[in-house]
């Protein structure tokens, strides 16, 4: 397979080991069977502004662990596997703090104007606080959180490996609601963090299903079933929503590993059209576009009113690229050997590419105002502008 993640049973507590893409075959001998794209010579249409970098803790390649930024807008927040949490500003890269939390962190932190919420992979959701890095409170959940925590008003959302979604009080941890989905019996390692809008929480799940809840209770808005599993075996049968859903105008988008692509209305839940495309790393989109990061390490480009593919490219086949993000009219994913591409929205054109360190992109950037925001698992954080020349007069 050229997806690059563990696999998780429920049923058997073994995980098949996760097979470097630029390491030995799993037919015995040294040839890789699915050999990432070499890097090619380009002319770069704009240069990149390194604004700043920092070292925050050496993430561990081989635990494939999703520890992206995160940020309100003026901070940027980092993780680390041990549980490392770090506060920067976003426009000069400053410290504001470290803590060591020791927690087993897999899955990064959900961030506002004064909190900073985490989950470990022992079942434990922390909130700290935005200003100083204090713990407000700990509290045990069901079981492994893998995915970053959301936070409303008054709540924290947390999404764990046994379906169930849960809202715990920012106050003092206190469990406000719970739901659940059923899960089947494998399915990838990770989860899909949950996301608020206009009073809902929408998440998906590894049994192929995106739910909207409604923040005040927890009850089900609406339940809409992406695709259903088809083939004989286990893994074929797999259709894990791994990544978050993302939000374009009323309308929510999301995708399954081994499944579709879908667009759905956002205030019912009416399913408006389906693509097979296949996913765990995620999805972007823009006022025209949904960009896909697949399973093979292509990006796509599609219509968001109906769709139909736009382009496609394959300069990272297979080179285990995160989810992308929109910087400008760029959209830019990172890759196991630690660089940055981005690409021109319109077309698919490989416009300028950097590198944060010799290891694995973590997670998905992020992008405040006009800035990107990377992590490697070597442990460092860049930050990066577009910097476009001048029209001549």
């Amino acid at each position: 397979m050229t997806s690059m993640r563990y696999f998780f049973s429920r049923a058997l507590p073994i995980a098949l080991a996760a097979l470097a893409v630029s390491g030995c075959s799993v037919f015995g001998g040294s040839e890789n069977p699915f050999p990432p794209a070499e890097l090619e010579r380009f002319d770069s249409a704009f240069k990149l502004k390194k604004v700043w970098s920092k070292g925050i803790g050496r993430n561990s390649s081989l635990l494939r662990l999703a520890l992206g930024p995160a940020s309100n807008g003026d901070v940027i927040v980092t993780t680390g596997p041990k549980g490392r949490v770090s506060a920067f500003d976003a426009k000069t890269g400053r410290k504001f703090w470290s803590k060591k939390t020791r927690m087993k962190l897999a899955g990064g932190a959900g961030v506002d104007g004064s909190y900073v919420a985490i989950g470990s992979t022992d079942g434990i959701v922390a909130l700290l606080s935005l200003n100083d890095g204090s713990e407000i409170w700990r509290k045990p959940v069901s079981s492994e959180v893998l995915a970053a925590p959301a936070l409303a008003p008054g709540q924290v959302i947390v999404r764990t490996v046994d379906g169930k979604i849960t809202s715990l009080s920012t106050a003092d941890g206190s469990e406000l609601w719970i739901n659940q989905q059923s899960m089947p019996r494998l399915s990838l390692r990770g989860s899909s963090a949950p996301i608020v809008v206009a009073g809902a929480v929408i998440c998906g799940f590894d049994n192929g299903h995106l739910v909207a809840y409604d923040l005040s209770d927890g009850d089900a808005l609406w339940d809409v079933l992406l695709a259903p599993p088809s083939g004989r075996t286990e893994i074929e049968r797999m259709i894990d929503l791994d990544s978050a859903a993302v939000i374009v105008g009323k309308d929510v988008y999301a995708i399954s590993y081994q499944g579709r692509l879908a667009a759905i209305d956002g205030g019912s839940g009416r399913l408006l059209w389906s693509e097979e495309l296949s996913s765990y790393a995620g999805i972007a989109g823009d006022a025209s576009s949904i960009y896909i990061s697949t399973q093979d390490s292509e990006l796509v480009a599609v219509s968001n009113a109906s769709g139909r593919e736009a382009w496609r490219s394959d300069l990272v086949l297979n080179r285990d690229i995160t989810g992308p993000a929109l910087q400008g009219d760029s959209v830019v994913v990172g890759d196991y050997k630690g660089y940055l591409h981005w690409f021109d929205v319109y077309t698919g054109e490989l416009q300028a590419r950097a590198r944060v360190s010799g290891d694995r992109i973590s997670a998905a950037p992020i992008v405040v105002g006009d800035i990107l925001y990377a992590t490697s698992d070597s442990g460092k954080i860049a930050a990066y502008q577009i910097v476009r020349p001048k029209r001549k007069r």
